[in-house]
């Protein structure tokens, strides 16, 4: 099978099967998705999704947050990877978007990428999920599901090469679906110990299984 065939079959049955799919993390703004995103990072939606309730409850928007000490907001973050740094991330952005933006969250990559703590990934999921722009965001599950399923060439080493490739595969209208797709299926199917291959509906034509 090809590449091009092996994208086809997976995208018709996502398509088909998952037709409206989008992040797990639980936020009421583009500031409180921007705020969730830049937690999430080498930590679970769970964890995160458990911890924004009281955190946006205080700091519901980027003007309160920048009026915040570092200290308040580590107390409320604390059980997330990373606390020190992301506490003192939360506090420069929001401080920048006050100022910069008037508390509001740009929509384009360059400006976001200028934020504290924000890095391609993030960006590229608050363009995709907030704002409809097809941006992948690849995260780890995304870059594991598409390597496991021969969607990039080996050499696709990092997770920019890997976004790259995939754009170039997947129709436009569907990309930022498609990283949603990618990212259910790699933490729910396709795990990084013990995947689900009986469960997977992609078994029969998987390089990861036929090699």
């Amino acid at each position: 099978m090809t590449r091009e065939e092996r994208y086809k079959r997976i995208i018709e049955y996502f398509k088909a099967q998952q037709p409206n799919v989008t992040t797990e993390l639980e936020f009421g703004s583009a500031f409180q998705l921007l705020v969730a995103t830049l937690l999430s990072a080498q930590c679970t939606d769970k964890r995160i999704n458990q911890v924004t309730p009281e955190l946006f409850r205080h700091y519901p928007d980027a003007k309160s947050m920048a009026k915040a000490e570092v200290e308040d907001i580590y107390e409320l973050i604390r059980s997330v990877s990373y606390p020190n740094a992301k506490a003192q991330h939360l506090k420069q952005m929001a401080e920048q978007l006050a100022r910069d933006y008037d508390g509001e969250v740009p929509s384009e990559r360059e400006q976001l990428e200028s934020l504290a703590g924000v890095g391609r990934k993030t960006a590229n999921v608050v363009m995709a999920v907030w704002f409809g722009k097809p941006t992948m965001a690849v995260d780890t599950h995304v870059f594991r599901v598409s390597h496991r399923l021969g969607l990039v060439p080996k050499s696709a080493d990092n997770p920019l090469k890997v976004e790259l490739a995939l754009l170039k595969h997947i129709p436009e209208e569907y990309v930022s679906t498609a990283h949603h797709w990618l990212i259910l299926h790699g933490r729910y199917v396709c795990t990084s110990r013990a995947p689900k291959c009986g469960e997977c509906p992609f078994a029969e034509f998987c390089p990861s299984l036929t090699l």
